[in-house]
């Protein structure tokens, strides 16, 4: 057996661990009262690659986002998918948000929503469905924080357990 030989395995092992490295699959949303605009604001973190993926996966769009050749059409399915993944809920009823844009923080997407008009004094509890990239990745987590005036509460949602409550 040739020298070389002997010495391939040596080459390939250490590639083929860093190709089964696990990745974590995590968004973090916070919804925070603003007195000021009677409304709660939501940011929600995501990770531009899983977004990417998803958008290829279920509309079959090479979004490229966060780069120069980004698709016209990203942020109009960005709204369609949240839509059908993230749902405000207020006193047990499902209330419409404005999508109000993106912005992209190193290698992290930020999405901004709000629920305009909401009023505190009749406001008794805000429920968060969030589905987002449980169904195309089993193992993502979505970790919420809500915060309302001075009640706050944080949940981590899985895709057996997508919804969370603060009640106030």
């Amino acid at each position: 057996m040739p020298m070389i030989l002997r010495f391939i395995p040596l080459f390939v092992l250490p590639l083929l661990a860093f190709s089964v490295a696990h990745k974590f699959y995590v968004s973090v949303t916070n919804v925070n009262y603003s007195e000021k605009d009677q409304a709660l604001q939501i940011t929600s973190r995501v990770f531009i690659d899983d977004l990417d993926r998803l958008l290829m996966a279920r509309y079959d769009l090479e979004a490229k986002l966060a780069s120069k050749e980004e698709n016209k059409m990203a942020d109009a399915y960005i709204e369609k998918y949240l839509r059908s993944k993230f749902v405000v809920s207020v006193n047990g009823s499902p209330v419409e948000y404005d999508f109000i844009g993106k912005k992209y923080d190193a290698d992290v997407v930020v999405l901004y929503l709000e629920v305009p008009k909401v009023d505190l004094n009749k406001t008794e509890s805000v429920q968060i469905e969030n589905e987002i990239l449980t169904d195309l990745f089993d193992d993502q987590q979505n970790v919420v924080h809500i915060k309302i005036k001075d009640t706050k509460k944080s949940f981590v949602l899985i895709k057996s357990h997508p919804k969370g409550m603060l009640n106030l």
